[in-house]
């Protein structure tokens, strides 16, 4: 877990509470991951990170293994944060927890973020990142006792927007060699996703985050996601709220609809409220998203 400590923000000689109170908190949060097996790969271990022109980010997975595995399913996370950061802390990790409490083993994608100063073609590299994701789960599956043809993606936001490109565009990949891989995710899950970058629906700062500041059209309808979907794109489960007024509901009801004019098994749960951003809890609902999308995933009504 990240955390800045803010010492401008402490006042009246406070600094030792402040530092306290922070420490505290950070502890019940790590305490909650006691007891599950975590590791983490580098995803491109030898060096030679694809698009990279000066020192960037190094991509990683990091494997959260239930204390008693339910399902030989396997999930690979991708927090949102507008192309510009990772929100593991309130999206990944939760997510990652949620699965694991579920018998479910998960992988959080530390994937790069878009950056032109340091990168090459930076609007495919977080597809690069996920799709070398897929294929190292998919490679290794015999080590985490996973189904390699049992294979998830979940994403949150800008994440969401990520494994929705990942589900719409796995034909298309900068990898090498990944002609021998399947990189067809076997189901999506999206909450609150970033779908579209249509001027009327998208998330303005995820969008130039990574296709501008110049964008050409033909790049808004190459990640305008519910325009990419075929007959072989992959079910997905949807979760959106009504009132999100940073990114619209209209982005899940446009890929909902484009799934379905597919004939694509998809799932719908829509909030009347929560905004954006609640993650796995949305603190406004008695009833949570988590518990019909673990039963969707367990039940494989993705595969029916």
């Amino acid at each position: 877990m990240r955390m800045v400590l803010s010492l401008h923000k402490i006042r009246d000689g406070k600094i030792q509470k402040f530092i306290m109170k922070k420490l505290f908190l950070l502890f019940i949060y790590l305490g909650c991951y006691i007891g599950y097996s975590q590791k983490t790969i580098e995803l491109y271990p030898t060096g030679q990170i694809l698009f990279a022109k000066t020192d960037t980010e190094i991509p990683q997975l990091t494997v959260f293994e239930p204390k008693e595995k339910k399902s030989d399913v396997v999930v690979i996370v991708c927090s949102g944060g507008s192309y510009g950061g990772r929100a593991n802390d309130v999206e990944g990790l939760p997510a990652c927890k949620m699965l694991n409490d579920n018998g479910i083993t998960a992988f959080l994608l530390d994937y790069r973020v878009p950056n032109s100063s340091k990168m090459e073609n930076k609007k495919f590299v977080p597809l690069t990142d996920v799709q070398k994701a897929i294929q190292y789960v998919r490679a290794h599956a015999e080590d985490y006792d996973v189904n390699p043809d049992k294979l998830g993606i979940m994403g949150f936001s800008a994440g969401g927007h990520l494994v929705t490109t990942a589900g719409t565009h796995f034909d298309t990949t900068k990898l090498p060699g990944a002609q021998k891989t399947n990189l067809r995710p076997d189901f999506v899950v999206a909450v609150y996703p970033v779908v579209s970058f249509s001027d009327e629906l998208t998330h303005r700062d995820s969008r130039n985050n990574l296709i501008g500041p110049e964008i050409a059209d033909e790049d808004i309808i190459l990640f305008s996601n519910e325009k990419q979907v075929t007959d072989n794109t992959p079910a997905m489960y949807l979760v959106s709220a009504i009132d999100d007024d940073v990114v619209k509901v209209e982005n899940s009801l446009q890929l909902e609809a484009a799934l379905r004019e597919h004939e694509i098994p998809v799932e719908i749960y829509l909030y009347a409220k929560g905004g954006h951003g609640f993650g796995v809890n949305n603190k406004t609902a008695q009833k949570q998203w988590t518990k019909p999308c673990i039963k969707w995933i367990l039940d494989e009504k993705w595969n029916k």
